[in-house]
Protein backbone atom coordinates (compact mmCIF):
# COMPACT_ATOMS: atom_id res chain seq x y z
CA UNK A 1 0.00 0.00 0.00
CA UNK A 2 2.82 2.37 0.94
CA UNK A 3 6.42 2.04 -0.10
CA UNK A 4 9.51 3.87 1.08
CA UNK A 5 12.24 4.00 -1.53
CA UNK A 6 15.68 5.06 -0.36
CA UNK A 7 18.70 6.16 -2.31
CA UNK A 8 22.00 7.93 -1.83
CA UNK A 9 24.04 5.50 0.21
CA UNK A 10 27.50 4.44 -0.75
CA UNK A 11 31.17 4.59 0.07
CA UNK A 12 32.68 7.92 1.04
CA UNK A 13 35.97 9.04 2.53
CA UNK A 14 36.14 10.55 6.01
CA UNK A 15 35.18 14.20 5.86
CA UNK A 16 33.05 13.65 2.80
CA UNK A 17 29.35 14.12 2.27
CA UNK A 18 26.36 12.12 1.19
CA UNK A 19 22.70 12.93 0.78
CA UNK A 20 20.14 10.25 1.43
CA UNK A 21 16.67 10.43 -0.03
CA UNK A 22 13.52 8.61 0.97
CA UNK A 23 10.39 8.89 -1.11
CA UNK A 24 7.05 7.65 0.13
CA UNK A 25 4.57 6.49 -2.45
CA UNK A 26 1.22 4.78 -2.50
CA UNK A 27 -2.21 5.55 -1.16
CA UNK A 28 -1.10 8.21 1.30
CA UNK A 29 -3.57 10.37 3.12
CA UNK A 30 -1.19 12.10 5.47
CA UNK A 31 2.40 11.81 6.65
CA UNK A 32 2.81 12.61 10.32
CA UNK A 33 6.53 12.09 10.60
CA UNK A 34 9.55 10.75 8.79
CA UNK A 35 12.95 9.94 10.15
CA UNK A 36 16.24 8.24 9.62
CA UNK A 37 17.50 5.45 11.81
CA UNK A 38 20.84 3.77 11.57
CA UNK A 39 22.29 0.51 12.75
CA UNK A 40 25.99 -0.16 12.91
CA UNK A 41 27.44 -3.66 13.21
CA UNK A 42 27.06 -4.96 16.74
CA UNK A 43 24.96 -2.01 17.84
CA UNK A 44 21.29 -1.32 18.34
CA UNK A 45 19.33 0.69 15.85
CA UNK A 46 19.23 4.34 16.82
CA UNK A 47 17.44 7.43 15.67
CA UNK A 48 19.75 9.69 13.70
CA UNK A 49 17.32 12.42 12.69
CA UNK A 50 13.59 12.92 12.48
CA UNK A 51 11.28 15.40 10.83
CA UNK A 52 7.71 15.98 11.91
CA UNK A 53 4.91 18.26 10.86
CA UNK A 54 5.14 21.73 12.26
CA UNK A 55 7.93 21.42 11.29
CA UNK A 56 10.03 19.94 14.06
CA UNK A 57 13.40 18.29 13.80
CA UNK A 58 15.31 16.08 16.17
CA UNK A 59 18.89 14.91 15.96
CA UNK A 60 21.03 12.46 17.81
CA UNK A 61 23.80 14.19 19.72
CA UNK A 62 26.37 12.33 17.67
CA UNK A 63 25.22 13.92 14.41
CA UNK A 64 24.27 17.44 15.50
CA UNK A 65 26.03 20.06 13.46
CA UNK A 66 26.89 17.58 10.72
CA UNK A 67 23.57 16.13 9.55
CA UNK A 68 20.56 18.04 8.31
CA UNK A 69 17.15 16.56 7.69
CA UNK A 70 14.79 18.26 5.26
CA UNK A 71 11.73 17.43 3.23
CA UNK A 72 9.89 18.21 0.05
CA UNK A 73 6.28 17.74 0.98
CA UNK A 74 5.07 18.01 -2.60
CA UNK A 75 7.11 14.91 -3.40
CA UNK A 76 6.58 13.06 -0.11
CA UNK A 77 10.34 12.92 0.18
CA UNK A 78 12.68 13.36 3.10
CA UNK A 79 16.40 13.98 2.78
CA UNK A 80 19.33 13.52 5.08
CA UNK A 81 22.31 15.66 4.21
CA UNK A 82 25.36 14.18 5.89
CA UNK A 83 28.50 16.28 6.04
CA UNK A 84 31.86 15.79 7.72
CA UNK A 85 31.29 12.07 7.77
CA UNK A 86 33.25 9.95 10.20
CA UNK A 87 34.04 6.23 10.16
CA UNK A 88 31.71 5.81 13.13
CA UNK A 89 28.85 6.96 10.91
CA UNK A 90 29.18 3.70 9.01
CA UNK A 91 25.85 1.92 9.28
CA UNK A 92 22.79 0.81 7.45
CA UNK A 93 20.45 3.77 7.35
CA UNK A 94 16.72 3.10 7.41
CA UNK A 95 13.96 5.50 6.53
CA UNK A 96 10.91 5.35 8.76
CA UNK A 97 7.55 7.02 8.27
CA UNK A 98 4.36 7.38 10.26
CA UNK A 99 1.60 7.50 7.68
CA UNK A 100 -2.14 7.50 7.31
CA UNK A 101 -2.82 5.29 4.33
CA UNK A 102 -6.07 5.17 2.42
CA UNK A 103 -8.01 1.94 2.49
CA UNK A 104 -11.38 1.05 1.07
CA UNK A 105 -13.87 2.43 3.55
CA UNK A 106 -11.40 4.47 5.56
CA UNK A 107 -7.78 4.96 6.49
CA UNK A 108 -5.31 3.45 8.88
CA UNK A 109 -2.25 4.88 10.59
CA UNK A 110 0.80 2.71 10.31
CA UNK A 111 4.55 2.84 10.51
CA UNK A 112 6.64 1.90 7.51
CA UNK A 113 10.29 1.11 6.99
CA UNK A 114 12.51 1.46 3.99
CA UNK A 115 14.77 -1.35 2.91
CA UNK A 116 17.87 0.34 4.27
CA UNK A 117 20.83 1.82 2.48
CA UNK A 118 24.45 1.16 3.35
CA UNK A 119 26.66 4.09 4.24
CA UNK A 120 30.34 3.27 4.57
CA UNK A 121 32.86 5.89 5.63
CA UNK A 122 36.36 4.65 5.04
CA UNK A 123 39.64 5.73 3.54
Amino acid sequence: QVQLVESGGGLVQPGGSLRLSCRASGSIFSIYAMGWYRQAPGKQRELAAAFTSGPTTNYADSVKGRFTISSDNTKNTVYLQMNSLKPEDTAVYYCNADIDTVLVGGRVRQGYWGQGTQVTVSS
